[in-house]
């Protein structure tokens, strides 16, 4: 069994990307790892910041380490949150309040009710291993935000996330068709190429 490590403490994230993955590979993450600390996402772009975390993971741990950063996109808050989508309501925030400060910035605008809230998921993922960048990797999904939260599933801002072409959230959707339309599993089935075809080597 082959093993990757991924560079988060999000165990949502780290089942996501497991599933993915499948059953191949051992997934590890840095739940257990409480001395390595979070490297500071300095970055201008969501790149840049999957580069960093990638990086201060590889030069602690052997292995392949794959990191992520992502992010919600809203047309009528011009972009953000964007890179500062895990903490938009402060650097400890939880996913509540984060979907809570969003819903209350777009409820304060008075064409929300009246056209569709347009936005986008993007992911960005980085190999590292000894501290080198071995490729990144990319992906995004266009939706629309609802101002009502629904569903029980998935995290983040998942509940008030609608891709294109489907009536339902994230929150709502299955596992598996999520994983298909989502902006990680996007960037992932290129993460998964790549170690097809260089994993070995």
């Amino acid at each position: 069994m082959r093993r990757l490590i991924i560079a988060t403490r999000n165990r949502h994230k780290t089942r996501e990307l497991a599933a993915m993955l499948g059953a191949e590979w051992m997934v590890e993450d840095l739940t257990g790892r409480p001395e390595l600390p979070e490297p500071e996402e300095n970055g201008s772009s969501f790149e840049e910041n999957a580069v960093i975390k990638a990086v201060a993971a590889s030069r602690a741990l052997a292995g392949l380490v794959l990191a992520d950063d992502s992010g919600l996109e809203v047309d009528a808050l011009d972009g953000a949150p964007g890179i500062r989508s895990a903490r938009y309501a402060g650097e400890k925030a939880t996913d509540q309040e984060n979907r809570d400060r969003l819903l209350a910035e777009l409820a304060a605008l008075n064409h929300v009710a009246e056209e569709p809230v347009t936005a986008r998921f993007r992911c960005a993922m980085a190999m590292a291993d000894g501290g080198k960048v071995l490729g990144t990797f990319s992906g995004s999904v266009e939706g629309r935000i609802v101002l009502a939260e629904a569903g029980t599933g998935g995290f983040g801002y998942d509940p008030i996330f609608i891709p294109d072409g489907y009536s339902q959230t994230f929150a709502e959707l299955d596992g598996e068709t999520k994983n298909l339309l989502s902006h990680r599993g996007r960037a992932m089935a290129q993460v998964i190429e790549w170690l097809a075809r260089c994993a070995d080597r």
